[in-house]
């Protein structure tokens, strides 16, 4: 049958929908293809060295060992209910493995609240000195993979101290380093309440670039979201692309402050914590408005260190007990806080002490491979469910659960919890996988 309408006609009606198309895929790029951090790691300026990775790694395995030997103990500690030995044994031995190979996978040398309010010359003296120690670790290689600092908020009382902070820093690594900055190094400011503090930061930033005469936006940057403010704006919007869109490109990610923010709901300290249905909710607001775009999204810590209460080597037996029963108590508090913040959609905490780090893989690794044969059966069955429906000219509409499926894959590789040999056991290429899109893997195996 013939249409009525002439290809004048649907090019006219066309026009105005192609450029909302356009303008929306251009406000909606999708995520970033590399690697997001499992976690960020907080430490003060003051006590920052080129060689933190090695010692929190050192640190930290010395704190597995002595309170969990292995997959058995590590889960009867969290109180795993009928735990899969096999699972967390495979947990235990890759944990041990991370914490060797790369126990830090991101650091914050912290201006902020890890180090407090000093005077202006000690600041002053703790930045040229934390840069240079940047320098020397770039030379011997010795960084994470991912660094950057966090300097004070943008608000009157501090915005002074924190663009100088900014500014003897950078200026001081970048002539240590002939110009260059570590890979994936990132500024990350505080408590940002309104556009124009990340406005003003940029521009610090631009100018910084200028000064030292290198390239426009090589400075990447992070934002926090740490108030009600922050959240929903005086208009009852939501700022955060705001916040974002002001930075001009720079934005590499968002992270989320549980502490300030549940205090600035009036939530008492004692129920202060990652999983509290307030903070829930503001991480929501987060994903739901950073959707679709490459920032990448970030949860706040656990408070309380699994630190034993009693020290030294002749400990008498109840304190010994004292000791494992302290540092059980807050592991299973972490692991509950981590497996929410995965739950929910959150892959990527802060920590704030090597103690904490055992248990962040723990958490992370087993999230994935508790699912891991359910997953890898579901996708080669959807691949198989697509080959079908294409060779009978079926239809196969449920493109939405492959492209889950295909999520938990990258993000387990992402985290090192799933091996590259385990995913390809799904009958899917590197390349496959490297698509990120579920469509583009049925359209190159023709199954669309």
């Amino acid at each position: 049958m013939k249409s009525s309408l002439s290809k004048s006609d649907i090019s006219a009606a066309r026009a105005k929908l192609k450029k909302a198309n356009l303008q929306f895929v251009k406000n909606f790029p999708g995520e970033r293809s590399d690697r997001q951090p499992t976690h960020t790691v907080y430490g003060g300026a003051q006590i920052f060295s080129a060689q933190v990775s090695q010692k929190m790694s050192e640190a930290a395995l010395k704190h597995l060992a002595a309170f969990a030997g292995d997959g058995k103990s590590l889960a009867t500690a969290l109180k795993i209910s009928n735990p899969d030995l096999k699972i967390w044994n495979a947990v235990y031995s890759r944990v041990v493995d991370k914490l060797k190979r790369e126990a830090v996978e991101d650091f914050r040398i912290d201006f902020e609240d890890g180090y407090g309010n000093r005077p202006d010359a000690e600041e002053d003296s703790d930045a040229a000195k934390s840069a240079l120690e940047v320098a020397r670790g770039m030379v011997a290689e010795t960084l994470p993979p991912f660094i950057g600092i966090r300097v004070k908020p943008f608000n009157e009382e501090r915005v002074v101290r924190s663009m100088r902070t900014i500014d003897i820093f950078l200026t001081t690594l970048l002539k240590a380093s002939n110009g260059k900055l570590p890979k994936n190094f990132v500024v990350t400011l505080p408590k940002v309440q309104i556009a124009e503090q990340a406005a003003s930061f940029e521009r610090i930033l631009s100018l910084i670039e200028k000064k030292n005469k290198i390239k426009n936006a090589t400075i990447q940057c992070e934002l926090m979201l740490e108030t009600p403010q922050s959240v929903i704006g005086f208009d009852g919007v939501s700022p955060l692309r705001s916040f974002v869109a002001a930075t001009k490109g720079r934005c590499r990610g968002v992270h989320f402050g549980t502490y300030d923010y549940t205090a600035g709901c009036n939530i008492t300290a004692t129920y202060q914590a990652m999983d509290n249905p307030v903070c829930d909710f503001a991480k929501h607001v987060m994903q739901v408005t950073l959707a679709g775009t490459p920032v990448m999204l970030s949860d706040g810590a656990t408070n309380v260190m699994p630190v034993p209460p009693h020290r030294g080597e002749n400990l008498s037996a109840s304190q010994i007990s004292e000791n494992r029963e302290s540092v059980y108590r807050v592991w299973r508090l972490s692991y509950g806080h981590i497996r929410h913040s995965l739950e929910t959609g959150y892959y990527q905490g802060w920590d704030l002490h090597p103690a904490q780090l055992p248990i962040r893989y723990a958490a992370v690794y087993a999230f994935f491979l508790e699912s891991y044969e359910q997953a890898a059966n579901r996708l080669r069955s959807f691949i198989e469910k697509a080959a079908k429906a294409t060779l009978l000219g079926d239809v196969f509409d449920d493109a939405a659960t492959g492209q889950g499926l295909l999520n938990y894959f990258l993000r387990g590789m992402s985290s090192g919890a799933i091996s590259e040999a385990e995913a390809l056991s799904t009958g899917l290429t590197l390349k496959d996988f490297q698509s990120r899109s579920f469509l583009k893997i049925l359209e190159n195996h023709k199954l669309v």
